[in-house]
């Protein structure tokens, strides 16, 4: 994976948005967890995922422009493990929290006024929005996995380009 700070945006070449979708890593069971689903945090298995994935792109030099979470701690969780190494705050947004479809999400990217946005969320809808922007009947996101599509604002269906998909499992393991 390469990634160019200054790309062709900055010599005026395009305005488009390199869109980071992050879906919250392993929580556990909803159905065996027995408060607030809206307070389920992560599992051991899960802090490890996110923490790798952070991990990984402070390795790239990755540089987001911002990170932006649901308010379910969960996904609170995984963009703070996952932030730290990149040394960025994390911003929390009620939109990702609750069925973000593609004019939310087109809402959203708006207000942020941001080129490379991280957001961290949840599925279905990550899925969901995955295939939409990318015309594709199917991309199931893994939890903890990574997507980049760039895309065009105003975003319509089948006009974005999948760049990357990032699966946790691709990523390194830490010594037991």
């Amino acid at each position: 994976m390469t990634h160019d700070p200054g790309g062709a945006a900055a010599a005026g070449e395009r305005t488009g948005i390199e869109l980071y979708l992050l879906r919250h890593a392993d929580a556990g069971d909803p159905e065996t967890w027995t408060g607030d689903d809206d307070e389920r945090p992560l599992t051991r298995k899960g802090r490890r995922q996110a923490k790798r994935l952070g991990t990984f792109l402070a390795e790239m030099d990755f540089k987001p422009g911002l990170i932006v979470s649901s308010p379910k701690v969960r996904a609170r969780e995984t963009a703070e493990l996952v932030a730290q190494p990149l040394k960025l705050k994390v911003r929390i947004d009620e939109r990702l929290g609750y069925d973000l479809g593609l004019g939310a999400l087109d809402s959203l990217l708006g207000d942020l006024g941001e080129r490379r946005p991280v957001l961290v969320g949840h599925d279905p809808d990550f899925s969901a929005l995955v295939a939409i922007l990318c015309g594709a009947s199917r991309v199931p996101m893994k939890k903890g996995g990574l997507a980049r599509i760039d895309v065009e604002p105003p975003l319509q269906p089948g006009a974005g380009v999948l760049r990357w998909l990032v699966p946790p499992d691709l990523l390194k393991r830490e010594a037991a």
